[in-house]
């Protein structure tokens, strides 16, 4: 039997928009390092190898669980714990997945001596950096979840023009963007064949229609 008093609205709260401000940033962020692997590919002529690309799907995959969490913010201003649950563990996931990945790649260039894959940024490859990253950002998913019993069902301002609805659309078009852009870059690289090679040194689909040697 329905009660006939309306429901009670959602409780705003700090930690509600703190959590959404995450999301927020952490879609951002990730699609933002991928963007610096595609600024390394196309503008420094560093084909990325197989491993590489296997990273940047993880660093995506990550990217969409936080968007899975805004998108809830953004069309009903509250974020249900079943949706937290979802979106941090999606992204736990995929940055443990990254980790080994980019863990793997680090190994393969451990020994004294070994030149490595690409160029440096402060020293370090961007493997390396691509590892710290993913064990930053289960620490951090960490951190989130643990609250995420506090923040859950609380108001987000998220569905009335401000700040808050701003920041979830600029996130979610930017990472959108850097997803289409990736698919495209791989989909040169690869051409019409089913596999990336190991040693990339051409995009191949321009190869296959003839357009270059």
């Amino acid at each position: 039997m329905h009660s006939l008093v309306p429901d009670a609205p959602p409780e705003s709260g700090l930690l509600g928009r703190v959590q959404y401000w995450f999301a927020c940033s952490f879609a951002f962020g990730w699609a933002a390092v991928v963007c610096a692997g595609l600024y390394h590919q196309f503008g420094r002529g560093e084909i990325p190898c197989p491993l590489c690309v296997v990273q940047r799907m993880f660093m995506l995959l990550a990217a969409l669980g936080a968007a899975y969490i805004i998108r809830a913010a953004l069309l009903s201003g509250t974020v249900p714990a079943r949706v937290y649950m979802t979106g941090w563990g999606t992204s736990l996931v995929a940055a443990i997945g990254g980790s080994f990945a980019s863990w793997r790649q680090t190994m393969l260039h451990i020994l004294p001596g070994a030149k490595g894959y690409g160029s440096e940024v402060f020293g370090l490859h961007l493997y390396v950096w691509a590892w710290i990253l993913f064990q930053l950002s289960v620490v951090a998913i960490g951190v989130v979840l643990a609250f995420a019993h506090m923040t859950a069902d609380r108001a987000v301002l998220a569905v009335r023009p401000g700040p808050l609805r701003t920041a979830g659309m600029c996130a979610l078009w930017f990472l959108g963007m850097v997803i289409a852009v990736s698919m495209l870059a791989v989909f040169l690289q690869e051409g019409f064949h089913w596999f990336l090679p190991d040693g990339p040194n051409r995009y191949r689909f321009f190869y296959d229609v003839r357009i270059s040697g």
